[in-house]
């Protein structure tokens, strides 16, 4: 079965513009990588979006940040049932053997996720509600959340509040993890929520004392 084909020109001219410049210049510390392997300090779960980008918005550097994509940045609840779970493996490698320090679940503006959720909610996506469909039974984990949200009439209105709670569900979800919670409460990892606008550059944080998000 042949079905690779070769990498695009303009990805293969990035990379040897890459590896003449960046990589050169920096060979060491490449190498002190992957010689004494990564010592992450955080983990982020972020979306898939494209739009999205965690090393640029906090100028990170390689070997600094675990990070994981998945659809509408969501954690599902723990759930030992022995069948494949991505983001729970991730969350378990970061947290069990990285040692990280904080866990930082990453929402966006325009989450086409989130959007789809809503559509799926209101009987606009009946793609969404087929058994076959992978988005679809993704995002049955942030669904029940959708009665939070249906009385608001201003569209991008409910869409920013159900992206909120997209990050907020993930959070919650994550405390479900027995490791999780036991080194959140033995003062070893913190959790944060982050929100970002993609189109202003704006970045919110989620305060659960007072169950809203703010600007950072």
């Amino acid at each position: 079965m042949h079905f690779a084909k070769p990498l695009p020109s303009y990805l293969l001219q990035r990379y040897q513009g890459w590896k003449a410049t960046s990589y050169s210049e920096n060979r060491a510390w490449y190498r002190r990588l992957a010689t004494e392997g990564q010592r992450p300090r955080a983990m982020v779960i972020s979306c898939c979006d494209s739009r999205v980008h965690v090393t640029s918005i906090f100028g990170a550097d390689q070997g600094e940040f675990f990070i994981h994509r998945n659809i509408a940045n969501l954690v599902p609840p723990y759930e030992p049932d022995g069948d494949h779970h991505g983001t729970s493996a991730a969350v378990e490698y970061a947290v069990r053997f990285l040692k990280v320090a904080h866990v930082i679940v990453l929402g966006h503006s325009s989450c086409g996720g989130v959007q789809g959720c809503i559509d799926m909610c209101e009987g606009r996506a009946p793609e969404l509600e087929e058994t076959s469909s992978f988005v679809g039974r993704w995002m049955d984990i942030l669904k029940p959340r959708y009665e939070d949200v249906a009385d608001l009439k201003e569209k991008p209105g409910q869409a920013r509040r159900f992206e909120h709670l997209a990050v907020v569900t993930s959070l919650e979800n994550l405390m479900t993890f027995p490791f999780v919670r036991s080194a959140v409460e033995a003062d070893e990892l913190s959790l944060h929520g982050l929100w970002t606008d993609i189109g202003e550059g704006g970045l919110m944080f989620y305060h659960p004392k007072c169950g809203t998000f703010q600007p950072v």
